[in-house]
């Protein structure tokens, strides 16, 4: 899978494609929708699928508000290739992107750079200077430029698929939910480093406290079933392991800060210290509690693992 970094990154000598336009983030099922008419068009035609996806994302830019970021650029770059992509551009969304009417959008990014010879996009696009431009527009100039335009229902099983319900889902703690749009556990990821160490030493439950990018999607406080997994396992390495994930701010001891830790079920071995890993949520277990006593935050964390065991053994 080929990536460009901007409309001149993309060669010279690149031919017709079939492109994709979307933000794309979470690659939910609605935008696997998208992906899976963009594939059946490139089979059809004997082309090349092409994704434009946007970075920042657009409300950044056009109202100074950033949506809790499912997918950071890197992953959404891997799902979108995973599910069909031959080549993604990364176009970043400037003023100056903002500000092109539908007809100029159109002419520099579809025509004069990918040669679409179909595009694909959700039926709710809408693109150009102040939103001008929806389905019918982008059809409309297609039959002036010499490309087919679709525009695809965000439905999965009858259900509308949006991101914003997908973060929605997360932030009341319904990672099941979440999944079920998303086609997968939602994940979170970053460097392993370290924390206050009372999970390893007043706790007896060793956790990987994960250094996220600032804006990621996070669920809501509480306690999870999931997984930790390494970023780039090598050889002979352990690529996962089963996991009690906890969010939230350590009540119990009065913290302030939002962390999301993951505990190796059964693992007091694991030196994770600078590793780049990755959590995947499965199940909720129960909301966050603040307990009179660190004896009765231990009971509870044990049966809280004694839960995630069960749930992920019948996983």
């Amino acid at each position: 899978m080929r990536r460009w970094d901007g409309l001149e990154d993309v060669p010279s000598g690149w031919g017709h494609s079939v492109v994709a336009v979307g933000v794309f983030d979470g690659v939910h099922r609605g935008h696997q929708a998208i992906l899976e008419t963009a594939v059946g068009h490139g089979r059809e035609l004997g082309l090349p699928v092409a994704v434009v996806t946007f970075d920042p994302h657009p409300e950044t830019v056009l109202r100074g508000v950033t949506p809790p970021v499912l997918t950071p650029l890197e992953r959404r770059v891997e799902l979108l290739a995973e599910y069909g992509a031959d080549a993604v551009c990364v176009l970043p969304f400037t003023k100056d992107l903002s500000s092109l009417t539908p007809e100029e959008f159109v002419q520099r990014v579809l025509v004069d750079r990918l040669h679409a010879s179909a595009v694909v996009v959700g039926e709710d696009f809408r693109f150009g200077h102040r939103a001008a431009g929806d389905v019918a527009a982008l059809a409309a100039l297609g039959a002036e430029y010499g490309f087919t335009a679709d525009g695809v229902a965000l439905v999965a099983d009858g259900d509308t698929i949006t991101s914003t319900r997908v973060r929605g889902l997360l932030a009341g703690g319904d990672v099941a939910g979440a999944a079920e749009l998303l086609g997968r556990p939602h994940r979170v990821g970053g460097e392993v480093v370290h924390g206050a160490a009372r999970g390893r030493d007043l706790l007896g439950f060793p956790t990987a406290n994960m250094d996220l990018l600032p804006g990621t999607a996070v669920p809501g406080d509480g306690v999870y079933a999931g997984w930790l997994n390494r970023s780039e396992p090598s050889a002979g390495q352990e690529p996962r392991w089963p996991a009690a994930i906890s969010v939230g701010t350590n009540p119990t001891f009065d913290g302030a800060e939002r962390t999301v830790e993951a505990y190796a079920l059964d693992r007091d071995d694991l030196d994770l210290y600078g590793l780049r890993m990755t959590v995947d949520f499965t199940v909720h277990i129960r909301g966050q509690e603040r307990f009179d006593s660190i004896d009765e935050l231990i009971v509870a964390m044990r049966r809280d693992v004694d839960r995630c065991r069960e749930v992920l053994r019948a996983e």
